[in-house]
C-alpha cells in the first residue's frame, strides 16, 4: 500500500515536472516570437516611413510644377489682356482722331455754306430785279413786233406752235423708224438667242427605225420548225402578222420584213414566244398572235401614259393617250416619232416660257403636233390636217387644233403657240443626226472628208473609216515631222468642224510612218 502510494506521488512528481518544462519552452519560444513580431513591424514602420517620405516629396514637386504651369498661364492671360487694352486705347485714340477731323470738316463746310447763302441772297436779288427789268423789255419788244408784222401775239404763238408741231411730227417719224429698224435687229437677236437656249437645254436621242427586224435563233434547227410541213407554219405567221419573213442563209437569224414597225414588233414577240414555248402549228400561231396584239395595246396605253406624266400633261383623252403610245412603233425619215414629238414637246415649252407664255400648253401642242401619223383609218387628208381633226373630236382647246394644223402651213396660224409649235418641228426634224441620211448625202460626207483632208501638204492619202467617224491621214515622213503632225491633226479636226456639217463626232488621225528597205542579193 505504502508502496503503490509513493509510485503515485512520484508519477504526480513526474507529470509536474513535466509541465512545468514544457511551460518553460513554451514561454521561451512565445518570447522569442514576441521579439521577431516587435522588429518585423519596426521594419514595416520603417518602410512606411520611406513610402510616405517619397509621396510627400512627390506631391512636393507636382505642386511645385503645377504652381509653375498656372503661373506661365496667368503671365500669358496678363499679357494677352494688356495687348488687347493696348489696342483698344489705340483705336479709341484713332477714332477720336477721325472724330475731330469730321468735326472741323463741319464747321469749315458750315461756315462755307453760310458764305454762300449769303452770296446766293445777294444773287437772287440781282436776279429778281433782273427779271423785271426783262420782262418790261420783253412787253415792249412784243409791242414794236406786233406793230411791224401786223399779228397779235396770239397769232404769232399759233403759227409758232404749228411749224414747231410739223417740224416734231418730222423729227418723230424718223426716229419712229430708226426705233422699228433699232427692235427687228433685237428682235431677230432675241429670238435667236431664245432658240439657242431652248436647244441647248433639250438634250434627246436620235432613235433611227428600220423597214427590216432581225429575230435571232439559238440555232438553225429552229428554222426548219418554223418554216413547217409544206410551209403551212410560215405562212400562218405571215397572214396573222402581215408581215413578211425571210429565211435564208443567215446563221441563226430571221428577218422580219415589214414598212409598219407595229406590226413587226408583234411578230417578233409572237415569234419569241412560239420558240420559247416549242409548240408551232398554225392553231397556236394564231392564238399567239391574238395574245401579242392585246398585250401590245396595253404596252401602247402604258407607254402613253408614262410619257404624258413625264412631260407634265394632264386632262389628255384616253384615245389620244393611245395615239401617243403608237408613236412608239412609228418612224419618220428614220426619226422615232415618239422620241421627235417628245423633243418637240419640250423645246416648246422651254420657248414659250422664255416668251413669258403658256408652257403646259405649249407642251401639249408639241406632244400632239404629228398624231395624224398614226391614224387608225386611212384618210386622204394630210397628217397635219388629219390631227387637227382629231384633237378637235377628242375635245382639245382651239390654240392646239390650231397649232396641229398650221404647222405645215395647212391652215392660218391664230394663236401664239402655232409659230413656237412649227419652229420646234424644225428644230427637231434638221439637226444633224436626227434624221437617217440618204446614201448619195452619206457618199458625198465621205467624199468631202477624204477630200478636205488631201488638200494639205504632206498629205499621202486619207481615208474615212467607221461610217465618217474616223478620218485616218497617212503623211509622207520626209515632208511632215513628228511636231507637226500633232499640228496637223488639230487643224483638219478644226477645218471639219467650221466646215462640215456631220452627226457625232469625227475623229481625226495623223499616221506618219518611215521605212527603210533593202534587198540583199
Amino acid at each position: 500500500m505504502e508502496l503503490s502510494i509513493l509510485t503515485l506521488i512520484i508519477a504526480i512528481a513526474a507529470l509536474l515536472v513535466g509541465i512545468i518544462a514544457g511551460k518553460v519552452i513554451f514561454a521561451k519560444d512565445t518570447k522569442k516570437k514576441i521579439e521577431e513580431a516587435d522588429q518585423h513591424a519596426q521594419n514595416l514602420i520603417k518602410e512606411a516611413e520611406l513610402r510616405a517620405e517619397n509621396i510627400r516629396k512627390e506631391k512636393e514637386l507636382s505642386a511645385k510644377e503645377r504652381f509653375v504651369q498656372l503661373k506661365a498661364e496667368h503671365e500669358r492671360d496678363v499679357l494677352e489682356r494688356n495687348r488687347k487694352v493696348v489696342e483698344s486705347e489705340s483705336r479709341l485714340k484713332q477714332k477720336e482722331q477721325t472724330i475731330n477731323q469730321k468735326t472741323e470738316q463741319l464747321e469749315r463746310q458750315i461756315k462755307e455754306n453760310d458764305t454762300i447763302k449769303q452770296t446766293l441772297t445777294r444773287q437772287t436779288e440781282i436776279v429778281a430785279v433782273k427779271q423785271a427789268e426783262l420782262e418790261k423789255h420783253q412787253e415792249e419788244h412784243a409791242r414794236r413786233l406786233e406793230k411791224i408784222a401786223g399779228l397779235t401775239a396770239e397769232e404769232a404763238r399759233n403759227q409758232l406752235i404749228e411749224g414747231l408741231k410739223q417740224e416734231a411730227h418730222s423729227q418723230a417719224l424718223g426716229l419712229q423708224q430708226e426705233i422699228i429698224d433699232d427692235a427687228k435687229q433685237k428682235a431677230n437677236k432675241e429670238a435667236r438667242k431664245i432658240i439657242i437656249q431652248s436647244i441647248q437645254r433639250t438634250a434627246s436621242e436620235a432613235a433611227i427605225e428600220n423597214a427590216i427586224t432581225v429575230f435571232a435563233l439559238e440555232s438553225d434547227e429552229i428554222k426548219g420548225q418554223i418554216i413547217g410541213r409544206e410551209g403551212r407554219n410560215i405562212r400562218a405567221i405571215e397572214a396573222a402578222t402581215g408581215v413578211d419573213l425571210i429565211v435564208d442563209d443567215t446563221p441563226e437569224a430571221i428577218i422580219l420584213s415589214c414598212f409598219d414597225p407595229l406590226r413587226r414588233e408583234i411578230a417578233r414577240l409572237s415569234l419569241q414566244r412560239l420558240v420559247s414555248d416549242g409548240r408551232i402549228h398554225p392553231a397556236r400561231i394564231e392564238e399567239v398572235v391574238e395574245k401579242t396584239r392585246r398585250q401590245l395595246e396595253e404596252q401602247i396605253m402604258e407607254i402613253g401614259e408614262r410619257t404624258v406624266i413625264e412631260l407634265g400633261i394632264h386632262g389628255l383623252h384616253k384615245e389620244l393617250v393611245r395615239i401617243v403610245g403608237k408613236m412608239r412603233f412609228r418612224s419618220s425619215y428614220g426619226q422615232n416619232l415618239l422620241m421627235h414629238s417628245r423633243e418637240v414637246a419640250n423645246l416648246c415649252g422651254i420657248m414659250a416660257a422664255e416668251l413669258g407664255l403658256n408652257p403646259k400648253l405649249a407642251k401639249r401642242a408639241g406632244l400632239l403636233h404629228d398624231i395624224g401619223k398614226v391614224p387608225d383609218e386611212e384618210s386622204e387628208l394630210s397628217h397635219a390636217l388629219l390631227g387637227a381633226k382629231l384633237a378637235e373630236k377628242y375635245g382639245e382647246q382651239p390654240a392646239i387644233v390650231n397649232a396641229i394644223g398650221a404647222h405645215h402651213d395647212e391652215m392660218e396660224m391664230q394663236f401664239v403657240i402655232s409659230p413656237i409649235v412649227q419652229a420646234c418641228d424644225s428644230i427637231s426634224g434638221a439637226r444633224p443626226g436626227a434624221r437617217r441620211e440618204i446614201m448619195q448625202q452619206y457618199l458625198q460626207r465621205i467624199k468631202q472628208l477624204e477630200t478636205l483632208a488631201q488638200s494639205y501638204n504632206g498629205v499621202e492619202k486619207a481615208y474615212a473609216i467607221q461610217a465618217g467617224r474616223e478620218l485616218r491621214v497617212i503623211v509622207e515622213a520626209e515632208k511632215v515631222t513628228d511636231g507637226e503632225s500633232d499640228k496637223l491633226s488639230f487643224e483638219i479636226a478644226q477645218k471639219i468642224q467650221n466646215e462640215m456639217t456631220y452627226p457625232g463626232q469625227i475623229k481625226v488621225t495623223v499616221i506618219r510612218e518611215k521605212r527603210a528597205v533593202n534587198v540583199a542579193r
